[in-house]
């Protein structure tokens, strides 16, 4: 594992680094694909329907069935959530972060910084992290978008230093609060944000993309997509 905490530079994003960055932020949301999957899976919805699709195809034809159909069913589910997760990449790779300037660093009071490193003898990107100005009457809040850091510099502080980067950004500019979302599959992301100060106060289900028939869809997003939003301030 690279040691660079002696030379990590957080600055601001330049057009150099979109490649890179584009990157980052694809592998971080396809790594929640193993999770929810799993989170899926231990459902007891999940369970029922899984041990039911077994029964049901043992008694209609053999051991053999009863598992065709159950795996039939797992495929489904590790389908859809592989499916939920590409989707909202290649969207965003075809809007905010197709155009990094234009989303994050066309105003003030927005802000996109990258976690410079030395590795091997050569710089890289290892880490970014975005902010927006959100308006409402008269009251200023930063929302964070885009963490991400590469899997082999984590659990060594950076993410802390860019939200902190973050938090401090939004002080300066007078802002009420800072807020964000992330999955509740992220552990580690949900705790640092605790340790941060950040606040649990809404839980919200995000709108699914998985084009299944209306109940399947609603009972497997209702679990594989909980989203919990914090504040600071």
């Amino acid at each position: 594992m690279p040691l660079f905490h002696n030379l990590l530079v957080i600055r601001r994003y330049r057009p150099s680094d979109k490649d890179t960055v584009r990157r980052l932020f694809s592998n971080g949301i396809r790594e929640h694909i193993g999770p929810c999957f799993q989170n899926a899976m231990t459902s007891p919805l999940h369970l029922t329907i899984i041990l039911s699709l077994g029964v049901v195809g043992y008694l209609l034809g053999s051991l053999f069935t009863a598992l065709l159909l159950s795996a039939a069913w797992v495929g489904l589910i590790y389908c859809c959530s592989y499916d939920l997760f590409a989707r909202y990449v290649s969207a965003k790779l075809k809007t905010d972060m197709q155009d990094i300037d234009g989303s994050y660093l066309s105003r003030p009071d927005d802000c996109f910084w990258v976690a410079e490193a030395e590795v091997d003898g050569a710089k890289q990107v290892i880490g970014m992290v975005a902010v927006l100005c959100i308006e409402s009457g008269n009251e200023k809040h930063g929302e964070l978008f885009r963490m991400s850091i590469s899997p082999k510099s984590r659990r060594m502080g950076l993410g802390r230093r860019l939200t902190q980067t973050v938090i401090d950004f939004c002080k300066e500019r007078g802002f009420s609060k800072v807020v964000l979302e992330t999955t509740s599959t992220q552990m580690a992301a949900v705790d640092l944000y605790k340790k941060l100060g950040f606040k649990l106060t809404v839980f919200v289900l995000s709108e699914s993309t998985v084009e299944l028939c209306r109940s399947v869809q609603r009972s497997f997003i209702s679990f594989l997509y909980p989203q919990t939003q914090h504040n600071l301030f």
